[in-house]
């Protein structure tokens, strides 16, 4: 059959989760068998967001292919199972990045060069690119809230699609927000109503709406919103507020939405294999104890910039059958060993994620630290991984003034210094060592038990790297240097063999775990982490 294209637009206000809708059906369809591709648009400018801020985006989500992407990415690949790349990632910066650049060399044969038709003419090219291998599904994202000026090209743009690729090929998808109003005791439609005439008045009329809600929905408010917004009343889907966003697809199957998806697009349905992640799901609601788990990082104010990390978590526990507590501490607030022994004293695992600058460093050595006096179960990423080997180097190999050169360029000993090819690099956008490469584990090692194989292959974004200058004098006094790239070169996981799990890796496991597929290493500090409370 020919692609199929949903178009998933967002109204009312931002953060709807059109993401995990997406992701939702997605899985949805996969379970009915199904091939699916997901695509994300978002308006602004940026390129990608390899350069933003995590306060304002959240985290960068990184591909196999070295794509820095915005973190829905991670939810599509954690939903649907499917590894994706840059081209399903897509952002207004690049789009015009490329107008720009065909009409300096002159693709355009000196056209005046317009919004329509060569930016929407762009958008659909991309469109056209992620299904070029004829899955049965394209789910195109549009990020962004209908009336944002922005994202006007988008919608234009998808608009335009819908006609060209044909009668029954494609579909419009709406998620809202439905209010609660406690004073009055009710829904209130009015701003979705609101919400779908501002889309109806560019030219597209969703098939579906899925609305956001806190609480069920009546039929007299369904019957309401179906009439004035010209959308069948069986189409009008409830999305209510879930304690974990592994509930939506089961929710969204109850409520009948790839049921209206197949029937719109004149496909056929069927019984959806759900079991096993229904199964999975059942652990997370009712879990058998709970593992209390710190992450010390400096962007501990905003989850969403660890998200990988905490939903990999999640994805161990349920594997063991346990809740995922998470304790957040400030790695800027463990300013001695005192306070970093107060901060972790009650916790049975922790993780210190990634980041770049020298803002909190001295708190994350002292949390891993921590860690490797205590015996606490220890998962170390990207720079978890840098602060691990410079603290072992200043606290057991006796090199006290150890640093980084990112932090400290001066230092006797960078144990963690620049790697060779980003020497003389003055951009900062897509320039790292990105994407997915080969790793070899040592044999007899935490890491090679937790894989089950030699060869890994695994997700990079960083700049710098373990200083190979340094192998000896560290490996001399116990450290293990259990990963490495293929020609050696490059130490891609270390660990502590005497401890019950010390473990970091240079690339980021994170990207990679799955709720039906929980990643190795973050299974391993689970793993260690129940077995030493069951010891208790």
């Amino acid at each position: 059959m020919s692609t199929k294209y949903v178009f998933i637009t967002g109204g009312v206000v931002s953060s709807l989760g059109k993401g995990i809708v997406g992701a939702s059906l997605g899985r949805l369809l996969r379970a009915r068998g199904y091939s699916v591709t997901i695509q994300k648009f978002d308006p602004y400018i940026n390129v990608d967001p390899g350069t933003m801020s995590p306060f304002q985006h959240g985290e960068v989500f990184v591909t196999d292919d070295g794509a820095e992407t915005d973190l829905d990415l991670g939810h599509y690949e954690r939903f649907i199972g499917t590894s994706f790349g840059k081209i399903n990632n897509v952002t207004a910066g690049s789009v015009y990045q490329t107008v720009i650049n065909k009409e300096r060399r002159g693709d355009y044969l000196g056209a005046t060069v317009q919004t329509i038709p060569h930016v929407t003419g762009e958008i659909k090219r991309r469109l056209k690119e992620a299904s070029k291998d004829k899955p049965d599904f394209l789910i195109a994202e549009i990020g962004g809230t209908v009336g944002d000026i922005e994202g006007l090209p988008f919608l234009e743009a998808i608009r335009q699609f819908k006609i060209e690729a044909g009668f029954g090929n494609s579909i419009f998808i709406h998620v809202t927000l439905l209010p609660y109003l406690s004073a009055a005791g009710e829904l209130k439609t009015k701003p979705s109503q609101h919400s779908v005439i501002q889309l109806r008045s560019i030219g597209i009329q969703p098939d579906i709406l899925v609305c956001r809600t806190q609480k069920s929905i009546l039929k007299t408010e369904r019957t309401k919103l179906a009439l004035f917004t010209n959308v069948a009343p069986e189409a009008v889907i409830e999305c209510k507020d879930m304690k974990s966003i592994y509930e939506v697809p089961l929710a969204l199957e109850k409520e009948g939405l790839p049921t209206e998806v197949l029937k719109r697009l004149n496909l056929s349905d069927s019984e959806p294999e759900l079991t096993e992640w229904s199964n999975l799901v059942e652990k997370i609601k009712k879990p058998e104890d709970t593992l209390r788990v710190a992450i010390a990082g400096k962007y501990t104010k905003l989850s969403d910039a660890y998200i990988s990390v905490v939903e990999s978590l999640k994805h161990a526990g349920a594997a063991v059958g346990s809740k995922i507590e998470l304790k957040w501490v400030s790695s800027e607030e463990c300013t001695d060993m005192d306070i970093t022994k107060e901060a972790l004293k009650d916790v049975d695992a922790i993780v210190v994620p990634g980041g770049f600058g020298i803002r909190g460093i001295e708190g994350k050595l002292n949390v891993v630290r921590y860690a490797r006096e205590n015996n606490v179960p220890f998962l170390g990423l990207c720079l978890g991984m840098q602060c691990s080997v410079i603290e072992y180097a200043r606290n057991v190999a006796g090199l006290k003034d150890a640093n980084s050169s990112e932090f400290h360029p001066e230092t006797q000993n960078p144990v963690v210094d620049l790697m060779n090819d980003q020497e003389g690099i003055m951009d900062m956008g897509g320039t790292m060592r990105l994407g997915q490469y080969e790793c070899h584990l040592e044999n007899d090692s935490k890491a090679r038990n937790a894989y089950g194989e030699k060869i890994i292959f695994e997700r990079h974004r960083h700049r710098y790297e373990f200083n190979n200058k340094y192998r000896e004098i560290l490996t001399k006094t116990g450290l293990t240097l259990s990963g490495l790239s293929p020609n050696g070169k490059l130490v891609e996981i270390i660990e502590l063999p005497h401890l019950d799990w010390f473990v970091a890796s240079q690339f980021h496991p994170e990207f990679k775990s799955r709720l039906d597929n929980p990643h190795p290493l973050f299974l391993g500090l689970i793993k260690a982490a129940y077995s030493r409370i069951k010891s208790k």
